[in-house]
């Protein structure tokens, strides 16, 4: 009776309970085949709804049949439950309640599955150490550990001495956090004994290259520091002399103190773009983390004012991603709003001061690509997948407009220009061939003009810095001079010897009809007036250059002894290149200057290459969650 009943299941469900509830009445015996009966009736709608699921590739445990509280979704099962009934040969009401089964099975086991991955690693221990070769060996901890705190939990679970974990064919470093070192819950990690001998030199090999980072930065700060002292005097054939130019090339007049913090700060940040374009992220991080400190020495006012200073918060954020670094989650979030912000102040919010500025903007619109994509990773690693979604889809966007034909980069080659120079000219002019060549054959000469201005400012600097030394003056008093008249050595030599006769006469009272101008604009005059020879205009100008606050070297530009006549001796006047620069000195300089771009718009010449391969991982989380569209 039992198994004719189950072949009577097997056909029709339904049937099966029914007849399994008129056999029950018959005896106490025939209640157990009934329970029975109902299992198998329930394993069976189970079995049947599951495969019915998998075909329509539909989960339980997610929305809409799931809400965010984890509480079912009615009205969607309901309708599930209707359009499955007829299929399984059960009642609405059954169907209905079989799926709840299954979504509280589904949301169940993903909450372990998210205990799991949020909570654990599996470790890989060595054979002997398996007790059951068929059982996981998981660790419970927190990312925001040291490597040495999880070696030290393994060694004293499993009384192992020396070890290595390694991760992904890496060995874990143990002075760094896990979340440093990419590793996520979920994470596989070998744990392999070692020898002491191995654990020194693994040690030893950490220390070194955190070494060679440091040496790194700190030959690159001296490099630039010599370079930032330069003041353009010497001998142009033989000395290299760094200027802040804006997007024209048209040097820019910025005070001493902070022309010299800013050289530090932009030199820092070409090395470690240099270092990113070798795929050294670490140490290209350690370079940009100082330009940072040094940037943020010059005062908001030009932070916001140029785009340097957002573009180093794309590098940084993208060594981030490129280094896998989780635990600068909030930094990275910071920066990028910081990048964001002041791409608006620069450019206007749609991009009209760039227009106006350079007469396109699709040089520029790589680095939106950038911040659009890591926009996108950040929100997807806090789970805010629409965003993240959102994000991805203007990147892709970008990257569609953005992305050149090789063989429209040919053309161009052919016609004898450069591979950047190509990307650039298309980049700007959107891809049109002819009108790029246009573009990059006009750019050519303006190039060229601000080469010969600026040759021919340092050769009349040079010759104005001679004429003065001959008149019996210090290098240093008359490069000052010269520098504080941009390079007129007549207006220069007025200077020093006004400087000279207020150093030797008592100083005659200001005009305070003029000093009060200038206090009215709110600025303390009095030294700006005599410096000026109480030119008001001149005054205002020279405060404002200096924001208000004239440095020392202003304040007093050479005490009495230094403005004495002094002749030249033979090591100033003999000699060729950096004069009084040692050997080391120069090597450093040299080293550094490898590292600066020859085009002033080197830092939008991207291949997107990186961008492609960050592009594809993101789709692929996001469509591995069912949040982006193909």
């Amino acid at each position: 009776m039992f198994w004719i009943i189950c072949s009577r299941f097997i056909c029709c469900g339904e049937a099966v309970i029914q007849a399994g509830k008129a056999y029950s009445k018959r005896s106490d015996v025939a209640d157990i085949d009934f329970q029975h009966c109902l299992r198998m009736a329930e394993l069976h709608i189970h079995s049947k709804l599951v495969n019915l699921l998998k075909q329509d590739n539909i989960q339980l445990r997610n929305p809409p049949y799931t809400t965010e509280d984890r509480e079912a979704g009615q009205q969607y099962l309901q309708e599930l439950a209707v359009n499955y009934a007829p299929i399984v040969c059960f009642s609405v009401s059954e169907v209905a309640s079989a799926l709840e089964s299954i979504r509280a099975s589904e949301v169940a086991s993903g909450m372990r599955n998210k205990t799991y991955r949020e909570t654990c690693v599996e470790l890989f221990l060595p054979k002997d150490l398996k007790k059951d070769t068929k059982k996981n060996n998981y660790l419970e901890t927190k990312l925001d550990v040291l490597a040495q705190d999880i070696m030290d939990r393994i060694t004293e679970q499993y009384g192992l001495k020396y070890i290595q974990l390694i991760f992904k064919g890496k060995t874990l470093t143990p002075e760094k956090r896990l979340d440093e070192q990419n590793v996520k819950n979920n994470s596989k990690i070998m744990v392999l004994r070692v020898s002491e001998p191995e654990r020194k030199k693994q040690m030893v090999e950490v220390e070194e290259e955190k070494k060679t980072q440091d040496r790194s930065v700190q030959r690159t700060q001296k490099g630039f520091q010599i370079l930032s002292e330069r003041d353009g005097t010497d001998d142009p054939a033989t000395t290299t002399f760094l200027e802040i130019a804006d997007q024209k090339g048209n040097p820019l007049k910025i005070p001493h103190s902070k022309k010299k913090t800013l050289i530090l700060a932009m030199g820092f940040h070409e090395k470690g773009r240099a270092l990113m374009k070798r795929k050294q992220y670490d140490t290209a991080l350690g370079h940009l983390v100082q330009a940072d400190d040094q940037f943020c020495k010059c005062g908001s006012k030009l932070l916001n004012t140029v785009d340097n200073y957002a573009v180093l918060q794309l590098d940084i954020v993208w060594c981030y991603q490129a280094l896998e670094a989780l635990s600068y989650l909030d930094d990275g979030k910071r920066r990028l709003q910081m990048a964001e912000d002041c791409f608006h102040n620069c450019y206007g919010d749609q991009q009209q001061r760039l227009m106006k500025i350079k007469g396109n903007t699709g040089g520029e619109e790589v680095l939106f690509l950038r911040l659009y994509l890591l926009q996108s990773i950040l929100a997807h690693m806090v789970g805010n997948e629409r965003q993240a979604t959102q994000k991805l889809k203007q990147a892709e966007d970008l990257y569609e407009r953005l992305c050149l034909d090789p063989g429209e980069i040919k053309e161009l080659k052919d016609l004898g220009f450069s591979d950047q120079e190509a990307r650039l000219g298309l980049r700007a002019c959107h891809g049109n061939v002819g009108k790029a060549a246009l573009h990059i054959t006009h750019r050519r000469p303006e190039r060229e003009e601000m080469k010969r201005k600026e040759s021919e400012k340092r050769r009349m600097c040079v010759e104005g810095l001679a004429t003065l030394r001959e008149l019996g003056y210090s290098k240093k008093d008359a490069a000052w001079a010269l520098h504080q008249t941009d390079g007129d050595m007549d207006r220069a030599y007025r200077m020093l010897l006004d400087s000279a006769a207020r150093t030797n006469n008592t100083e005659l009272p200001i005009n305070q009809s003029k000093v009060e101008q200038l206090t009215y604009l709110g600025f303390e005059p009095e030294v700006a007036l005599r410096l000026t020879g109480e030119n008001v205009r001149g005054a205002t100008q020279l405060l404002q250059d200096n924001q208000g606050v004239l440095p020392p070297e202003l304040l007093s530009p050479s005490p009495a002894s230094s403005l004495s006549k002094e002749p030249r001796t033979t090591s100033e006047s003999a000699g060729s290149g950096s004069q009084g620069e040692a050997p080391m000195d120069v090597d450093l300089v040299n080293e550094v200057l490898e590292d600066i771009p020859l085009s002033e718009e080197d830092y939008l010449d991207l291949t997107l290459e990186e961008e492609s391969e960050v592009i594809d991982k993101m789709k692929s989380y996001l469509y591995k969650n069912g949040t982006a569209s193909s």
